[in-house]
């Protein structure tokens, strides 16, 4: 096995539009940036098909295609950008060391998190097949194509109730599917989507199939007390069943909220490391938009700058 450090100034890990917004200013500030992109070059939008309210696209553009946009930006300023998958860190001294593929390791004067968080899905063959394609998980991102349409939401949750109620603003008519007899929501937001007319919410249902060929049709349903399946015609599917963010080789070291999420310090991309920091939706379960994570990617670089030049300050004065 090989043990060849590497000694970089900024360590980005990941590359949505948090790390690619971080490589892109950290770039520009001649921080000469390194950024490996995970398993997942380019995020969860390269899952997305139509993205239309990422400002600077009036005509919309395709979540892949917008993400190539985001690497040539910041490869265009001298951005070092290579495949791999954090594996594990060493974060108890400093210069910090990250482990890619098990074998290259770094050591960095920064680094910042920005591996995002995946989508909990129903295992669905269909579901896969139909991702993009009437199916979803995001109802803040894709129920404006679906409006004026029927759809069903699956989820019992505070996630699932908040994209309900978003999606009865613009669709005909939202199933809210609820697997137990009741939702775990919170009671104000249970009594909100028992009080929204054109919500229909069927208890005790879980999902059997999402119906269709290049898009959805339907969806095939079944009452776990009964037994009894039904057909419901939609023409969008939307999981709201939760998401789990990327942080399992940070534990240990990284603060963690109790859904795994990184804690950044308020109003920051501080965490509780000294030289770490976490942006996009590694850290973010309210919003995690393309732009709030691109936000706080800036953000992080900022921070990771300033950082290092406080280092260099404090070694000269030494």
């Amino acid at each position: 096995m090989s043990t060849a450090h590497e000694k970089v100034k900024v360590l980005i890990i990941g590359s949505g539009p948090a790390g690619y917004t971080a490589a892109i200013y950290a770039a520009r500030a001649e921080m000469k940036p390194v950024l490996y992109t995970g398993i997942q070059p380019g995020g969860q939008l390269t899952i997305t098909t139509d993205v239309e309210n990422y400002p600077g696209y009036p005509d919309g553009i395709m979540g892949p295609a917008m993400m190539e946009d985001f690497r040539k930006q910041a490869e265009r300023f001298g951005t070092d950008i290579r495949f791999g998958l954090a594996t594990s860190v060493d974060f108890s001294s400093w210069p910090l060391l990250v482990t890619f593929d098990e074998e290259h390791i770094i050591e960095a004067e920064s680094v910042i998190i920005s591996t995002g968080a995946s989508a909990k899905w129903l295992d669905l063959e269909s579901e896969q097949r139909l991702n993009g394609h009437g199916v979803s998980a995001c109802a803040v991102c894709d129920g404006f194509f679906f409006r004026q349409m029927d759809v069903a939401i699956v989820g019992g949750g505070d996630t699932a109730a908040e994209e309900s109620t978003y999606l009865a603003k613009i669709c005909k008519k939202v199933h809210l599917l609820v697997r137990r007899d009741e939702l775990r929501a919170s009671k104000a937001m249970q009594k909100r989507v028992l009080a929204t007319p054109n919500i229909v919410v069927h208890w005790n249902t879980e999902t059997k199939e999402i119906l269709g060929h290049k898009t959805v049709d339907g969806v095939l349903v079944k009452n776990v007390i009964t037994g009894e399946e039904s057909k419901l015609d939609i023409q969008g599917f939307f999981v709201a069943i939760g998401h789990t963010p990327n942080t399992e080789v940070f534990k240990g070291w990284v603060d963690l909220d109790e859904h795994g999420y990184i804690k950044a310090k308020p109003g920051s991309t501080h965490t509780n490391i000294e030289g770490v920091f976490a942006a996009g939706d590694v850290q973010d379960r309210i919003y995690r938009q393309a732009v709030t994570a691109a936000g706080s990617g800036c953000m992080a670089a900022l921070d990771a700058e300033k950082f290092l030049v406080a280092k260099e300050t404090a070694t000269v004065e030494e």
